[in-house]
């Protein structure tokens, strides 16, 4: 549906440019649109691979391993079912620990194999610590907000990571309200 909404916008656009006078305009604004399309997403990609490439280290230098060791009584609780299982469970750590570095793209891998283990554990049925799990990942909570410090580095803020509080501020209150939201929903549904 989207693909026909955006066709019909550029063919729109495509046809009233002339009837407007506003073809090179419009020629020129496509031009540099795609230019500053390509610049972003290179230095959007730059970050990335920076930012991954500091988990990777975190987790050789035993710093991730760190923080998975505080995670898993925390996801223990939250997760009781999934976390009797290993390699869900370091799953779930590896995933919980990339979202709050801010490695959305990194977490991604790791949650879909936690949610894979979940899902054979209940037989293929959403289960409610399936249902926590993609609360946990779509809410995220976030110390170190890397991507989106890429993308406001990329725009030009003069300080890409003043937004911390805010962020850890915002995070948690998304958090909470997920979790909050998932516990009274499955006491109404059950």
């Amino acid at each position: 549906m989207l693909a026909f909404i955006l066709l019909a916008i550029y063919l729109i656009s495509v046809l009233c440019a002339p009837l407007l006078g506003t073809a090179e305009a419009a020629g020129a604004a496509v031009l540099e649109g795609a230019e500053e399309a390509v610049r972003f997403c290179l230095g959007i990609c730059g970050a990335i691979c920076l930012w991954s490439a500091v988990l990777e280290l975190l987790e050789r230098g035993g710093l991730a391993g760190a923080l998975a060791g505080l995670l898993r009584p925390v996801l223990r609780r939250l997760f009781p079912r999934a976390a009797a299982d290993r390699e869900i469970l370091s799953a779930l750590t590896e995933n919980v620990s990339a979202n709050l570095l801010g490695l959305g793209n990194a977490a991604t891998p790791a949650g879909i194999r936690a949610a894979r283990g979940m899902a054979r554990q209940s037989g293929g049925q959403p289960s409610d610590e399936l249902c926590r799990l993609v609360v946990l990942n779509t809410a995220s909570l976030q110390l170190l907000p890397s991507t989106i410090a890429a993308v406001r580095a990329s725009a030009g803020a003069a300080s890409a990571f003043d937004i911390l509080p805010a962020v850890w501020f915002s995070s948690l209150c998304s958090v909470s309200a997920g979790l909050l939201a998932t516990s009274l929903l499955r006491r109404l549904w059950p």
